[in-house]
């Protein structure tokens, strides 16, 4: 239960400050006085170095990933605002409410990263009776690659099953409907609202079992004084990123809970598939 936002751009590096500006990034993080447990963030990025360059180790990377988690709330980490001034080419932020009080350890913060790829969830996989996937041994689900996402969440077990199907062959945006629609034969009301990126795109998924916010997140909003902006938790919105000639130059997708006034809304079932290379972006729907 958690905030997402993602962004990529026709190639170029820029802030999170700069795409948001600095009012609604500090709003933004302020959502982190519910979504307390933790944080994390994806930046791709060129490096300094140039690339392929064999310097010992494996060459040097044609395009560079850093990823920072803390178990500390966004809002209480200083490095929150640092990174939030670093310019990316496309990144994932991520503020966590633990699911079905899942632990707050290290190996459940997000994003996680495995296989050249950055995957942020906003969900509680569980069944009709509040059974948490992870407690779920029989579920299918292939344990050598569940162990390479380095989580033991249902959101670890999500990417791990677009992770198989990456691995079967589909597309990035195929592999993450596929997956979507395997997990809901089992768990059809859970909410799927994710995002992944690899060095070339990012995909931002709307897929809420219930559209309607469940009664657990209203409490937990109105225990904060915040219960309007639970409303449309489970919404996601975009906006497209122009240059400074105002040209199109990438798309900005976000969960709720700060000022999205002239954003679109991403429908339920439907995604984003984003360039960071080109900043071209389609909609499809699962």
């Amino acid at each position: 239960m958690c905030r997402l936002l993602g962004y990529a751009t026709a190639g170029f590096n820029v802030s999170l400050n700069a795409i948001l500006g600095s009012e609604n990034t500090a709003n933004f993080r302020e959502l982190s006085e519910i979504h307390n447990d933790g944080w994390g963030v994806a930046q791709l990025a060129d490096p300094a170095e140039a690339p392929y360059i064999r310097d010992g180790g494996a060459p040097t990377p044609e395009t560079g990933t850093k990823i920072y988690k803390s178990t500390v709330a966004a809002r209480f980490d200083s490095t929150f605002e640092t990174l939030a001034n670093e310019p990316a080419r496309g990144a994932l932020w991520h503020l966590r409410l633990a699911s079905s009080n899942l632990p707050l350890i290290m190996e459940n913060q997000q994003p996680f990263y495995a296989n050249g790829l950055s995957f942020i969830h906003n969900g509680d996989i569980s069944d009709a009776n509040g059974r948490n996937i992870v407690t779920n041994r029989s579920y299918p689900v292939d344990h050598s690659i569940l162990l390479s996402t380095g989580g033991r969440s249902d959101s670890a077990i999500f990417f791990a099953v677009i992770l198989e199907y990456i691995g079967f062959g589909f597309p990035l945006d195929e592999a993450v409907a596929q997956a979507v629609r395997e997990l809901r034969q089992a768990y059809p009301k859970s909410s799927y609202n994710c995002m992944i990126q690899s060095e070339d795109q990012l995909v931002a998924l709307c897929a809420a079992g219930r559209e309607k916010t469940s009664p657990r997140i209203v409490e937990i909003y109105d225990e904060y004084g915040r219960g309007e902006q639970a409303a449309d938790y489970r919404v996601m919105r975009y906006r497209a990123l122009e240059d400074e000639n105002g040209d199109p130059a990438g798309v900005v997708v976000s969960s709720s809970g700060y000022d999205q006034g002239d954003w679109d809304v991403l429908e339920n079932d439907q995604m984003i598939v984003a360039s960071n290379r080109n900043g071209t972006f389609r909609l499809r729907s699962i």
